[in-house]
This record gives structure tokens, sequence and C-alpha cells, in this order.
């Protein structure tokens, strides 16, 4: 019996060996990456670092790979996200006041804002 728990105990702490070099790795990544290469796409190529680095610690750190009730309110709560900025993203492009706004204004209306302000 003190022999089985002993290897899985040797297997766990292997994993979480693995998983902090993961980690370590993707941090120094996040730093290389933008002065290094795919400097166009910095935001995106951060932003998926990221979210791997946040998955590891979720699954391994806190202990949640195994959980299915924790990962279907998870995938609940994304996908309503979605659908929310989806609906908001869509309604930007039919924005009643859109040449009155300060948030959908181009260069070529804030002349005419500045104008009917001095009157």
């Amino acid at each position: 019996m003190g022999t089985n728990y002993d290897e899985k105990y040797y297997e766990d702490r292997a994993k979480y060996y693995k998983v902090i070099v993961g980690l370590l790795l993707l941090t120094t990544l996040t730093f290389i990456q933008p002065h290094m290469f795919l400097t166009n796409v910095t935001f995106g190529v951060q932003m998926t670092i990221g979210l791997t680095k946040a998955i590891l610690i979720v699954l391994y750190y806190m202990h949640l790979k195994g959980e299915t009730l924790i990962g279907w309110t998870v995938m609940f709560a994304l996908s309503l996200v979605t659908v929310f900025f989806i609906t908001i993203m869509t309604d930007v492009h039919h924005f009643q006041f859109k040449d009155m706004s300060y948030i959908t204004e181009h260069g070529a209306d804030t002349n005419m804002h500045h104008a009917t302000e001095k009157e």
C-alpha cells in the first residue's frame, strides 16, 4: 500500500515540475516575443501566452483538471459573454447618434463637431 502511494506522489510531483517549467518558459517567451519575432501581432501572441498560462494554473495548481461541473459552468459563461459581445459589436454599426458621439467619431467628423461648439 505504501509503495503505490509513493509512486503516485512522485508521478504527481513530476507533473507539477513540468508545469512550473512550462510556466517559466512561457513567462520568458512573454518578455522575448515583442522584441524578437511576430512583432506585428504582439497583442494576439501575448493574449495567447497569457491564456495558456492561466489554463495551466487553473488545471494543475487549482486542481480543476478532473472537474466536469466547473468545465460546463465556464463554457456556459464564456458562450453567454460571447453572445453579448457579438450583439454589442453588431449594434455599434447601427448606433443612432453615431455622428454626435465622441466614441464613434472619425477624423473627418471632428471638424464638424468643433464647428458646432463655436456656434
